[in-house]
């Protein structure tokens, strides 16, 4: 049995770059067999896994979800089970199977893993901008949940211990203290892409969030429902700061209030616009004359 689980990790470890190292699974010296028990299952479902066939090691699996509770092969079942469904494109299956590992084994080696791609299956669920975002909200949430409890070191620190340790064992190749300290760096670089990996699906999902709020605002306009299309500029604004649809959410917002002829407040919204874009200044000239004019004509 534990070579079997420990072949399987290894066969684990190669699935998206991204993802990193799977630690050691939990222990068990639970024999083999070839009947329906939660161990011959597992056996079974990690053959079928290694050969790719997810369909069939999901239906190994399936059953033994409830048997597997509290043996020592719980999260093992629950893993294989999530990574089973997210390779078969499955990805609400493998949330439930992420969410209920983290949820009833927390203290798993395999959390770390698990809540990542429970952050991974959420932005694979996540749709097209104009479309709802429950999915796209939600990795968001997990991403950032995994940032906040697995916080890694700054990469280019990493990357000169690394290369410190390396150039170490060259002088003394024999010196296991060295030996151990570089493998942990590495280990710690492949961590480090994970979490690099997250950090910029954040961004990207978050540009996405944006422009559909953006795009709301600017179907409104088509609508000629302004102060509508104001609402939204001003959400885009206020909760998308860090977007590319920030700018073009202060140009329509000053836009929207020359259409309703609100030169104060028209006024002040392009003060704000070029105090954050001053290399705007000579591109917005004209739509400063014209508030300045009907200001004091109004």
């Amino acid at each position: 049995m534990p070579f079997i689980r420990s072949t399987l990790r290894s066969a684990l470890m190669l699935v998206p770059a991204c993802v990193f190292l799977l630690s050691s699974c939990s222990s068990s010296t639970m024999s083999l067999d070839a009947s329906g028990t939660v161990e011959g299952r597992y056996a079974k479902a990690s053959e079928y896994y290694i050969k790719e066939d997810y369909d069939d090691a999901a239906l190994e699996l399936e059953p033994v979800i409830f048997t597997s509770r509290a043996t020592a092969l719980e999260d093992d079942v629950l893993f294989l089970l999530g990574q089973s469904y997210y390779k078969s494109k499955q990805y609400l299956l493998a949330v439930d199977m992420y969410t209920r590992l983290l949820q009833q084994v927390p203290s798993s080696p395999m959390a770390r893993q698990a809540q990542f791609q429970l952050a991974k299956s959420h932005e694979r669920l996540s749709t097209h901008f104009e479309l709802d975002h429950e999915h796209t909200v939600k990795a968001i949430q997990q991403y950032a949940l995994y940032l906040e409890i697995y916080p890694g070191r700054d990469s280019t620190q990493i990357s000169s211990d690394a290369e410190m340790y390396r150039e170490l064992l060259k002088v003394n190749p024999d010196n296991q203290s060295y030996k151990d300290k570089y493998a942990l760096v590495q280990e710690e670089l492949k961590s480090g892409q994970s979490q690099s990996y997250a950090e910029n699906a954040i961004r990207s999902l978050r540009e996405k969030l944006a422009k559909n709020t953006y795009f709301i605002a600017r179907q409104y306009i088509q609508l000629k429902k302004y102060k509508a299309a104001g609402i939204y500029y001003d959400e885009v604004i206020k909760r998308y700061p860090d977007t590319g649809y920030s700018e073009q959410a202060w140009k329509g917002k000053i836009d929207v209030l020359i259409k309703r002829k609100k030169w104060f407040e028209a006024d002040q919204t392009l003060d704000r616009y070029l105090q954050l874009y001053p290399d705007k200044q000579n591109e917005m000239q004209n739509t400063r004359d014209r508030i300045i004019k009907n200001f004091s004509n109004a």
